[in-house]
Formats: C-alpha cells, sequence, structure tokens
C-alpha cells in the first residue's frame, strides 16, 4: 500500500507543476529581420543603387552592359591610410632602409649603393624615379 500512495502524491506534484499553460516568451516578442550581408551582396546591391541614381539623373536607362564599372576593393573610394607607406628599394625590390641624398634612389644595402647607385650615369636615376613616380622635369 505504501507504493500505492507513493504513486498518488506523485501524480499530484505533477498536476501541480503542470506548465502548459504557461507563456515562456514575451507577447510582444517578434523575430528581427535584420540579417548580415556578405562583402558580395553589399557590393552587388551598391553597384544597383549606383545605376539607379545615374538612370534616374539622365533619365533614360542605360545599357548595363555599356561603360559598366565594376566595383573592386581599388576603385570604391576611402580614406587615405593611417600608416605610412613602405618603402622599397628602387633596384632590388626589397625593403629599403636608406635613400641617397644626392640622387633620392631608395637602396637595400650598402653594396646596392656601391656598384649601382654610386657609379651610375647623370639622369639614369630619372628613370627609376619615374618608375616609382617620384621624377621631376626641369623646364
Amino acid at each position: 500500500m505504501d507504493g500505492l500512495d507513493r504513486i498518488e502524491f506523485l501524480k499530484q506534484v505533477a498536476a501541480q507543476n503542470d506548465v502548459s499553460g504557461l507563456r515562456f516568451k514575451q507577447s510582444t516578442w517578434h523575430k528581427h529581420l535584420k540579417r548580415n550581408k556578405n562583402a558580395k551582396q553589399l557590393i552587388s546591391d551598391e553597384w544597383k543603387r549606383l545605376t539607379n541614381t545615374k538612370e534616374r539623373e539622365e533619365g533614360e536607362p542605360e545599357d548595363p552592359d555599356q561603360n559598366r564599372t565594376r566595383l573592386s576593393y581599388f576603385n570604391v573610394q576611402a580614406y587615405p591610410s593611417s600608416k605610412p607607406a613602405k618603402k622599397y628599394c628602387d633596384v632590388t625590390g626589397l625593403k629599403a632602409h636608406y635613400k641617397a641624398p644626392n640622387t633620392g634612389l631608395r637602396f637595400h644595402n650598402s653594396e646596392v649603393y656601391s656598384l649601382i647607385i654610386k657609379p651610375m650615369a647623370p639622369g639614369a636615376e630619372q628613370a627609376y624615379l619615374k618608375l616609382r613616380g617620384d621624377h621631376f622635369v626641369l623646364k
């Protein structure tokens, strides 16, 4: 008989602990619709926005294949980097530690300077500076 009383007691406790009528979520809760986009989706959305504004300005739709500029990391406008630009040797392409005072050429070590830059003919250094975009033209 002791076993039947225990079962009845457990049934009563289970009936008191019934949670089927309780709400676990708030009634004002709703699923958020915002989701993250990957880089490809962001670029395509920006491209669509740019082409739509261009069409509105011109008044007529433009052929999408004609004069199309693909967006990339290089043609998106951004602020210049706050880090200093890396400097490379004009002759070897290695990291430049030094700069020649008379020519302005950058070089990696003293061997490059003594063998190549020091005996260089006048005016030849302008070709190296032109490649770097740091040349000047005398008028």
